[in-house]
């Protein structure tokens, strides 16, 4: 692949504002928009009456348009949720079940409940995730190679950390504890710890038999790893660190090897 880092910038800041491959219908959560579906994909559910009788889903005209709207008894909306879930994984429209509950907020960022995650794409629902830069003492980088049995980019490289905020997590929270469960680094031990930016993703994701949407905003920091910490993945979900020179990290990104949130979160770093 002979690309110039401006032109794999160009193609990855063009795949990550994507509209949906075809027209979604709006869902919304006792009144407040959450995220979108594709058409079909909610029918068989109440066609064969597959959602539990306390909650209620049904299409109903919002503002002179078809939308999908999901009902529940105040405080029972994350059980609402679960139930869909439930249903959808059943009929195969889910990603890969992780046991991990995210957010459902409002575009104000009010939460309404919480959602199994493997269900966010498929139901387009708008999630957070937190990257780390690791730089070396020396002017390096560290980066991380993702696992080969990872869901997502197998093999590709990556940030020294990125990870999902849970809903169980602040931002903060998960800064600390996904680059500890990735790269066996506390944060105390880390020197000069800056916030540097965000970037926003939507595009078409594979999800759930190719029907999901992505919508993430990514928070990404960097950090100074001291010389003599090597970081040691505690999770399973990393094949290895390399400690590479900045140069190596842009021929890299350049080739096609870094992921698409890591491309853009290190072109921000540098200030493309």
């Amino acid at each position: 692949m002979n690309a110039t880092l401006p032109d794999w910038l160009a193609r990855a800041r063009a795949d990550a504002r994507q509209p949906p491959r075809r027209a979604r219908l709006p869902l919304l959560a006792d009144g407040y928009e959450v995220g979108s579906v594709e058409p079909g994909i909610l029918d068989e559910i109440v066609l064969h009456g597959l959602l539990d009788a306390r909650y209620k889903l049904s299409i109903q005209e919002r503002f002179a348009s078809p939308a999908w709207c999901l009902e529940a008894q105040p405080g029972e909306l994350t059980a609402a949720f679960d139930a869909l879930a439930r249903a959808l994984r059943a009929l195969g429209h889910c990603g890969p079940w992780r046991g991990e509950q995210l957010a459902v907020c409002t575009a104000q960022g009010q939460r309404l409940g919480t959602i199994e995650r493997g269900l966010v794409r498929v139901l387009g629902i708008a999630t957070r995730a937190v990257h780390l830069v690791g730089l070396a003492s020396d002017g390096g980088m560290w980066v991380q190679q993702r696992a080969f049995d990872k869901p997502h980019h197998p093999g590709q490289w990556d940030t020294l950390m990125g990870g999902m905020v849970s809903a169980a997590d602040t931002l903060e929270q998960a800064l600390k504890r996904e680059t500890w469960e990735e790269a066996g680094l506390r944060m105390s031990t880390l020197v000069d710890v800056v916030r540097g930016g965000h970037i926003d993703f939507e595009c078409p994701s594979r999800e759930g038999g190719g029907v999901g949407y992505m919508r993430e905003r990514i928070d990404w920091f960097h950090a100074v790893v001291p010389e003599g910490r090597v970081p040691h993945n505690q999770d399973g979900e990393v094949a290895r660190f390399e400690r590479l020179p900045s140069g190596t990290v842009r021929e890299w990104v350049a080739q096609g090897l870094f992921t698409p949130e890591a491309t853009l979160v290190l072109a921000d770093w540098w200030g493309l």
